[in-house]
């Protein structure tokens, strides 16, 4: 099955998606995490999703993929303009709601088109995120792993992004410090995914820079209560970025929400080895 392309203008800009499967089965909105585009979701995870009977929807945030993007450094938006793009892409392919998943800053995206948008949200999963907003103070939950806090300290040099393999070997060895360490690092895996990451990309160089740099806004952990959509709360138990902690915390403080501790999992877009459980996890939890 190959997927649909299209190009949303919403908000003033332009966003590229792709769809999978019925148009007349269950949407369900993937939104991928700071540095990643919609190739970060393998298209056989997709599949499978489509088999359980979804319409499945991935998309390039801002500075991602093929969607409007500006030059790197200068990211003129902020966390809120990436959560009207996602209403405005539903409204864009005709969608009154979707099932959403978010993973990172894909699920802070997604937390709050679940306060400011409820009506768009017919289920949400969130993965590999905290209560709130990145950056947010969140002194209640562990920090971030010594190790990782040494490799940000020593950060790589950025590469010479003309040069696709020396991109892609900085792309892989950056996901590195975010993987579990239980399970031998997929190197080969991630290399597939940072070749479709700068294939697809207009702007690697932006791609990789910008998501980070933009302003979270207001913390919103004290209104998750507020969130009425059925929730699943799904987090890495070797998470070094944010620690299991801060994945039961988040369940905790969402109504009636159910929590999957992914096990030898990191920082990471679901790693094939936890496929046979997410992907009913994701499809079930909703109804």
């Amino acid at each position: 099955m190959r997927g649909t392309e299209h190009f949303i203008r919403t908000n003033g800009v332009d966003l590229c998606a792709e769809t999978f499967g019925d148009p007349a089965d269950t949407p369900l909105l993937l939104i991928h995490g700071a540095g990643h585009s919609m190739q970060a979701w393998d298209e056989e995870f997709v599949l499978r999703l489509v088999a359980g009977g979804r319409y499945v929807i991935r998309y390039d945030s801002r500075d991602a993929g093929r969607s409007t993007g500006y030059p790197a450094g200068e990211p003129p938006y902020d966390l809120r303009a990436l959560v009207t793009d996602a209403a405005g892409l539903l409204d864009g392919l005709g969608l009154p709601s979707a099932e959403i998943v978010g993973m990172s800053q894909g699920a802070a995206v997604a937390q709050l088109l679940a306060l400011d948008h409820p009506g768009r949200v017919a289920a949400l999963a969130l993965a590999s995120s905290t209560p709130g907003g990145p950056g947010h103070d969140q002194s209640d939950l562990p920090p971030m792993s010594e190790a990782l806090l040494a490799v940000f300290a020593e950060e790589a040099p950025a590469p010479d992004w003309d040069d696709r393999a020396a991109v892609i070997e900085y792309l892989v060895e950056g996901e590195r410090p975010f993987a579990a360490h239980s399970r031998p690092f997929d190197t080969d895996a991630v290399r597939a995914q940072a070749e479709r990451l700068v294939d697809h990309a207009r702007d690697i160089a932006a791609q990789v820079t910008n998501p980070f740099m933009i302003d979270a806004g207001a913390p919103w952990r004290d209104r998750l209560g507020a969130i009425t959509a059925p929730t699943l709360v799904l987090h890495g138990t070797e998470d070094p970025l944010f620690p299991l902690e801060h994945g039961r915390a988040l369940a905790a403080e969402i109504p009636g929400a159910k929590f999957l501790a992914m096990e030898q999992t990191g920082h990471e877009v679901f790693p094939r080895a936890v496929w046979d459980e997410v992907v009913p996890a994701l499809l079930g939890h909703g109804r």
